[in-house]
């Protein structure tokens, strides 16, 4: 015997489907109407816990060009309109769902010494992008020339986090006298965290010890350190 249902989809056009199963997205309808109608709906925290978690699934499965709002509610089990109220778009969302789940978390290293600081410090940031979080920070990074506003973002909540890490370290090296303080307002003072981005977006992961060590010791350690004579 052969099942009809009639479904109302978003453009207002109704469809026929037969058999036993139903489309995908039909189903996660379904499935998110019936959660709702056993009392069980998600709220809070716990709501946004599964929108953000699946952000990040469809990032790592599509990118950010193939993620939408839409994508993002069928995978959480959810509605475009619950997203909406809580994330203006998908870049907010994006940069949201990256900073709760560890994308930006880095703890500033304490070691009595600038060098063994910087290393431990790009040290941490390799490990980061080592792992799924960074292959999906790479692929926003390739998509900001593409996305102003995923650009804006990227700038405001990520990118500052290797310079604010990097200037912390700086700032107890300049309290030792290791490093003049001019050195914190100048470019020279982020050269050690853009080369290990740089390196990272070229060639990939993993970023290799000697790579951090030619780092510090070949590039950023004249660069930033005061020299014998002062």
């Amino acid at each position: 015997m052969v099942l009809y249902f009639q479904v109302k989809v978003s453009s207002q056009v109704t469809q026929r489907f037969s058999g036993d199963r139903f489309p995908v997205k039909v189903q996660q309808s379904v499935d998110a109407t019936d959660e709702y109608r056993k009392g069980t709906r998600r709220r809070g925290e716990e709501l946004e816990r599964a929108i953000r978690t699946a952000t990040l699934e469809e990032l790592a499965a599509v990118g950010y060009q193939g993620l939408t709002m839409e994508r993002v509610a069928n995978r959480a089990r959810t509605s475009k309109t619950v997203l909406y109220r809580r994330w203006p778009g998908r870049a907010e969302l994006v940069m949201d769902a990256c900073k709760v789940g560890g994308l930006s978390n880095v703890d500033v290293p304490d070691t009595g010494s600038l060098r063994s600081d910087v290393i431990a410090l790009l040290r941490q940031v390799s490990d980061t992008m080592d792992t799924p979080f960074g292959g999906i920070m790479r692929g926003l990074l390739a998509e900001m020339t593409r996305d102003p506003e995923l650009g804006r973002l990227i700038r405001e909540r990520v990118h500052k986090v290797g310079p604010t890490s990097i200037h912390a370290v700086l700032e107890r090296a300049v309290e030792r006298g290791e490093v003049d303080r001019a050195v914190l307002g100048s470019r020279r003072a982020t050269v050690a965290t853009d080369l290990l981005r740089n390196h990272f977006l070229l060639f990939g992961t993993p970023v290799g010890d000697d790579v951090i060590i030619e780092i510090v010791d070949d590039v950023y350690l004249p660069l930033v350190l005061r020299s014998s004579g002062e």
